[in-house]
């Protein structure tokens, strides 16, 4: 898999640095003029080769941060202008002013992580009616109002991936709590979904029981919090699952100077550098991600695609996605770009993203 998500990181900050600071000036989006991210570097074909949004869930996350420097990279290859806007905050309607922002700057295309399937879906039809191709990445939105979705990996892929890791940590059974994002993220409650279907009929993980699901809202302060009450609340609790990065770093950030180190599993979705200190204290055993630079490049190379022509979104579509090859459009509208990487304390070491 190729790995090249520390370049693509440090064009991410000033991206993201942007757009945090046109944001800061006004409170209220104007109805025209550009607020957002700065353009790609290198990208040559300026407006004549179309313009492309990145609308992440929040900006500030550094998830987000190495997933939109891979988009910046694909977008610069494709010639396309680039520029990132998006909220402060991870809630279901705090998209819908940049959807609308994009629209208004004509963007040919509009590549998004839906912090709810449903509340973006009237700004994306109209943002199609105006001419968009709509790009879903990370987390899907209501298929109905989108062209495609970028995923991952095979959504239960990365369910049997967390509860394999979380069984194997605990010896097989006990009382395990999830650490989510938001209530209504499309892409965690999909994973916490397989989890659960896999559970009731496994026999292997019969013996393991989800007491409950709570929410840091992709917040570091509130994913601690939430950390530190589950163990409040469930003094017996063997592990924890967080199928998000800034809730994974959060609760191994509360757990390495608690009295449940080292006694209390955590596992999920992580960045190795966020991590490794906690994998090399002992506080993680292991946990598993896939690159996110390539969730961004791949994306940009399917909007140029879409804006295009070149393919419609329909099953059996296939674009060039740069360095990374052919890419299949799969049935829903759905392109896959890799499968999961465990980490761990023999090859943490290995990666830099």
């Amino acid at each position: 898999m190729k790995m090249f998500s520390q370049a693509s990181g440090r064009r991410s900050g000033r991206a993201v640095g942007a757009a945090v600071a046109a944001i800061a000036l006004s409170t209220a989006l104007a109805a025209c003029g550009s607020v957002g991210g700065e353009s790609s570097d290198g990208g040559d074909g300026g407006s004549d080769a179309g313009s492309i949004v990145f609308l992440p869930k929040q900006l500030n996350n550094p998830y987000t941060d190495v997933v939109l420097g891979g988009g910046e990279d694909g977008a610069a290859e494709t010639g396309m202008s680039a520029s990132v806007l998006g909220p402060l905050e991870a809630s279901a309607s705090a998209q819908v002013p940049f959807i609308e922002q994009a629209t208004q700057e004509q963007a040919s295309v509009i590549v998004i992580a839906a912090n709810d399937p449903d509340a973006v879906g009237p700004s994306l039809q109209a943002a199609r009616d105006a001419g968009a191709k709509i790009v879903a990445f990370d987390s899907d939105t209501n298929p109905d109002y989108r062209d495609l979705f970028v995923s991952q990996v095979e959504a239960k892929d990365v369910a049997l991936v967390q509860l394999e890791m979380i069984s194997e940590q605990i010896g097989g059974s006990g009382d395990v709590a999830i650490l989510s994002a938001t209530a209504t993220a499309t892409n965690q409650n999909e994973w916490i979904k397989f989890m659960e279907e896999e559970i009731d009929s496994n026999p292997d993980y019969s013996g393991i029981n989800i007491v409950t699901k709570v929410y840091g809202d992709d917040d570091a302060d509130k994913s601690f919090k939430e950390a530190q009450g589950l163990l409040q609340s469930y003094p017996d609790l063997k592990g924890i699952i967080s199928p998000t990065t800034v809730g994974i770093a959060a609760a191994a950030k509360y757990l390495s100077t608690s009295e449940y180190k080292g006694k209390v599993a955590l596992t999920g979705l992580g960045l190795p550098n966020e991590m490794r200190e906690f994998v090399k204290d002992g506080t993680v055993t292991e946990f598993a991600l896939w690159d996110p630079a390539q969730l961004g490049y791949v994306a940009a190379f399917a909007g140029k695609a879409l804006a295009d022509g070149d393919i419609t979104g329909a099953e059996g579509d296939t674009f060039e996605a740069g360095d990374l090859g052919e890419r299949e459009v799969g049935a829903d509208g759905i392109v896959i770009v890799g499968p999961p990487t465990k980490f761990n304390a023999d090859n943490i070491d290995d990666y830099d993203f």
